[in-house]
């Protein structure tokens, strides 16, 4: 019978248990994204506390793109010896470390005067009404490559792999939607077309870092606003991903336009509120034979539990009980089966930094 404190591997990234700390924006980076003493200490309790693989908050890969303030940052090499010194912290606490990059496009609320926004098309995004300029080839060729170079970064200053952020309306989850990817071309139309680009930087990203090394996506199982990307669609480019040798796929959903419906919802205060992305992620896991990190509302073991033994879904992603309680995991590991501290209340977000309300002082 499968545990989740089994030891397991996702490529070479030795795993003590299922856990994993889902990517989540602290706000706490300085104005460069190099780590501060407050972000070094949020990382030092999540692996104190006996998370098995902590996923960084979304880390911006070229300079001159930064959709929120406070976030870590992996666009330069002099941004590598500050990391190298996070991840052998982390490492000398026997838990992993994935750096999560991405490139937020017109999901930001800076405005198009004060910087270029790339997107797939010139279409206004449903939350911030953000026009971004439509990516021509040239850009497209120094993104990928800027998602290249961010990776090699990550491999050199030690992180165990690099999670490729495709998903909450962020670009790379925009080029796969059919409401924000009006294209024309060979990116645009259909899903095969519409998810060249995240194949491109995924094939790119590999090509940097080897085969040994830990690649891995997180991904909607659907947009969930009208127009927006569905499951089919989600299967269709984790079937493909998998093909072509993606180690593990974090399965989401929604972005912060289907409100309700978004990654982070509010009030989960019994069993049957957790989990809601758990038929989406037990089917990409049963069709792509790739390890599953299921996240989304997860707070009692004995729901995890379940999910383990009933389903092919083998990783279990948390963020806001881990912004409640860094210390969940190892409180776990003792017998203390408690449900999480989190009450899904959604006030962790502060213009000072992303903190749980329980944690405040």
């Amino acid at each position: 019978m499968k545990s989740l404190f089994d030891k397991t591997s996702i490529n070479n990234i030795q795993l003590k248990n299922r856990f994993v700390r889902g990517a989540t924006w602290e706000n706490m980076a300085d104005s460069e994204g190099r780590i501060t003493d407050r972000l070094w200490k949020v990382y030092e309790e999540l692996a104190t506390g006996q998370v098995g693989l902590i996923i960084t908050s979304f880390t911006f890969i070229l300079k001159e793109e930064q959709p929120s303030s406070g976030m870590l940052g992996i666009y330069s090499d002099s941004l590598i010896a500050d990391y190298q010194r996070m991840t052998k912290m982390i490492h000398s606490y026997g838990s992993n470390i994935v750096s999560q990059l991405v490139y937020g496009g017109s999901q930001t609320l800076y405005k198009p005067e004060q910087r270029v926004i790339w997107g797939p098309s010139a279409i206004p995004e449903m939350g911030t009404g953000v026009v971004p300029k439509e990516m021509n080839k040239a850009e497209i060729k120094i993104l990928v490559g800027a998602f290249g170079d961010a990776a090699f970064r990550a491999q050199q200053a030690g992180f165990d792999g690099v999670e490729i952020h495709a998903a909450h309306g962020y670009l790379l989850g925009q080029w796969l939607s059919p409401l924000h990817n009006r294209r024309q071309d060979e990116y645009g139309g259909s899903i095969e077309n519409r998810s060249r680009l995240l194949v491109e930087v995924y094939e790119e990203v590999r090509r940097r870092v080897g085969p040994d090394y830990g690649v891995l996506v997180k991904i909607n199982c659907q947009d969930f606003v009208p127009g927006g990307m569905e499951f089919s669609d989600a299967l269709y480019v984790c079937k493909e991903l998998a093909r072509l040798g993606m180690d593990a796929i974090e399965m989401s959903g929604g972005i912060l336009a289907a409100k309700e419906l978004c990654a982070f919802r509010p009030n989960i205060n019994c069993p049957e509120k957790e989990a809601y992305f758990e038929p989406y992620a037990a089917q990409i896991a049963g069709e792509t034979g790739v390890p599953v990190i299921l996240t989304g509302g997860l707070r009692t073991t004995q729901v995890m539990e379940r999910i383990l033994q009933q389903t092919p879904i083998g990783y279990f992603g948390m963020a806001r009980s881990l912004l409640a309680e860094p210390g969940l995991i190892k409180r776990w590991q003792t017998g203390d089966s408690e449900p999480s501290k989190c009450l899904y209340c959604n006030k962790c977000r502060t213009p000072q930094g992303n903190v749980c309300i329980l944690n405040r002082v």
